[in-house]
């Protein structure tokens, strides 16, 4: 049911009322504190929260590559269950990362668990037959697109999780899976972008759309040093981003890829399945139906905090050069995440005023749907990366055209 109104009969309390209590509406920046992101718990004191580390709290301010390189940094250093690995370097020279998470099981092993992996994909008689038995990986990647930096500001709110939460339910997660949490596909982008909002800031946030603050020069933080979409890279490879992060991932054959990004500000919140009709051909039916299994953990996390959401329309599952679709063509699932942007700190939309704050929590809500999921259906998700491969090899036998 659609609920309409005419906002001049509405009385003047009453629509200040409506402001104020509208989703994403932050009154004044000193409200925000990790509660705002993360659930409620015990957290281990050795490991610095982002505030802690930052001298400010997160939301409050667009943080620069090296702010965020540094706390993944600190958090390896003060999480026993954290390795942090290099993968590659931009062209401007900054650290492309990799936070491998584990719990105290699984950490050890985790060069053995890459060749368990492998083995299972390549039919060697030395694959575990127990796939019950075989941890879930989880790769989460943030931010490709430097000026959609809801993502990458989300990253820092789930790596304090995983690296400092106390219980049985992060021993749990830890104990059977493998997180790999790549907090910036795209640095270059977003120290250009955060150096564009940070210097065009006021003390009182101004929200209208035609602020300097939302409207960034040419070429903007979308793209990498030399303006690449690196979104469009993942299969041609033409950029050092690209080859480290897809060397990364082939090493990994994860069974989930959560790709989070931004959108329209007038938008709401999207996650893939895409349009029915715009996916790969090649791209099994049971990859679709896994991705509409694994929706359901995203859409009941919303619906429990009352976010607006779609699913099904606009973007596709087509073009396996892009991180929501590579994983489809290689046995893995590929999760596209859309938030509407604010872009700079607050601005006026056509759903109220959208704060930072609001853009990050909603990436924050699924990255842990995508855990639970994870967690949930990771036999599922290793039986499907074994059928994938079995299945393409007897189809290539099958198929006359050779390469």
């Amino acid at each position: 049911m659609v609920y309409t109104c005419r906002m001049k009969h509405i009385p003047f309390l009453f629509l200040v009322f409506f402001l104020t209590t509208a989703p994403g509406y932050l009154p004044a920046q000193e409200q925000l504190s990790l509660s705002y992101f993360l659930p409620a718990g015990s957290y281990d004191p050795k490991v610095p929260t982002p505030a802690q580390f930052l001298g400010e709290e997160l939301g409050s301010r667009h943080l620069s590559h090296d702010q965020l390189l540094a706390y993944m940094r600190q958090l390896a250093s003060t999480s026993p269950r954290i390795q942090l690995q290099e993968y590659g370097r931009s062209h401007e020279n900054r650290p492309l990362v990799c936070l491998r998470i584990a719990g105290p099981t699984l950490q050890p092993q985790l060069e053995a668990l890459k060749a368990r992996r492998r083995a299972l994909i390549e039919g060697n008689s030395s694959a575990p037959a127990d796939l019950e038995r075989m941890p879930g990986v989880l790769y989460m990647g943030y931010s490709i697109h430097g000026n959609e930096a809801s993502g990458c500001h989300a990253a820092v709110a789930v790596a304090y999780w995983l690296a400092a939460a106390q219980g049985p339910a992060i021993d749990a997660l830890l104990e059977n899976n493998v997180v790999l949490l790549d907090p910036c596909f795209n640095p270059d982008g977003l120290q250009r972008f955060s150096s564009w909002v940070n210097s065009r800031r006021s003390q009182t946030s101004r929200t209208d759309p035609a602020d300097d603050e939302f409207n960034e020069h040419w070429p903007g933080g979308r793209y990498n040093h030399y303006w690449f979409d690196l979104n469009r890279d993942w299969l041609v490879l033409q950029q050092p981003e690209s080859e480290g992060r897809v060397r990364l991932f082939q090493e990994w054959l994860p069974n989930i890829l959560t790709d989070h990004h931004e959108m329209g500000s007038n938008s709401t919140f999207f996650f893939q399945p895409g349009v029915p009709t715009r996916v790969n051909p090649i791209t099994p039916a049971r990859n679709q139906e896994l991705t509409a299994e694994i929706a359901r953990f995203h859409a009941n996390a919303l619906s429990e905090k009352g976010i607006l959401f779609y699913s099904g329309e606009n973007f596709d599952d087509f073009y396996y050069g892009k991180g929501s679709t590579y994983p489809d063509a290689n046995g893995s699932i590929g999760i596209l995440f859309e938030q509407a942007s604010s872009r700079g700190s607050a601005q006026e939309t056509s759903n109220g005023i959208l704060t930072f704050a609001y853009s990050i929590r909603n990436q924050v809500i699924t990255s842990f749907s995508s855990l639970k999921a994870l967690e949930t259906k990771r036999t599922e998700l290793n039986q499907y990366l074994l059928d994938f491969y079995q299945t393409a090899r007897k189809e290539a036998e099958k198929n006359p055209v050779k390469g």
